[in-house]
């Protein structure tokens, strides 16, 4: 990866590692593999990710997130201007993406980053995203591949006589 290179990294990105889901042993690998000044979060991404934890009762995994995160990595914190809020509501539909996606989108689309999320939904976008594997040179997994159009076979239907 170039070292130039600057990652927004999504919300699903950092609770898979702090809920320690499927996948946080690849997100591990991509926090090592990663140069510290790259790293980008949004204050949406930031704030929803305190309010799952605590949600779940995981204040010491807040805790450890902030300090890893904020203190240790120096990941930068963004955010948007009301401004910007407002007009990016207007965009979802134009976007296919629900707020708090098209809020990471814009994000990233202002600041020219490259998306690092797990959610699929916005590789129909112009700017797509990339997996934590993408980033880091490993191979996709199934689901990270691009959709293929699924044809159904057709029925042969009896004939009514």
């Amino acid at each position: 990866m170039a070292e130039e290179t600057r990652l927004l990294i999504d919300s699903s990105v950092l609770l898979e590692f702090l809920l320690d889901q499927e996948r946080a042993d690849e997100v591990a690998r991509f926090f090592e593999g990663t140069p510290q000044a790259t790293l980008y979060v949004t204050d949406f991404a930031f704030h929803s990710v305190a309010l799952i934890l605590v949600s779940r009762k995981r204040g010491e995994a807040l805790a450890r997130f902030v300090k890893d995160l904020l203190g240790i990595r120096r990941v930068t914190l963004l955010r948007l201007t009301p401004d910007e809020v407002v007009s990016l509501a207007a965009r979802t539909g134009e976007l296919g993406l629900d707020f708090d996606d098209a809020y990471q989108y814009v994000a990233a689309e202002k600041h020219n980053l490259t998306l690092v999320s797990l959610d699929a939904d916005f590789d129909k976008t112009d700017r797509g995203r990339k997996t934590p594997a993408d980033i880091i040179g490993e191979p996709p997994i199934a689901r990270d591949r691009p959709p293929t159009k699924t044809v159904r076979p057709r029925r042969i239907r009896a004939r009514r006589v």
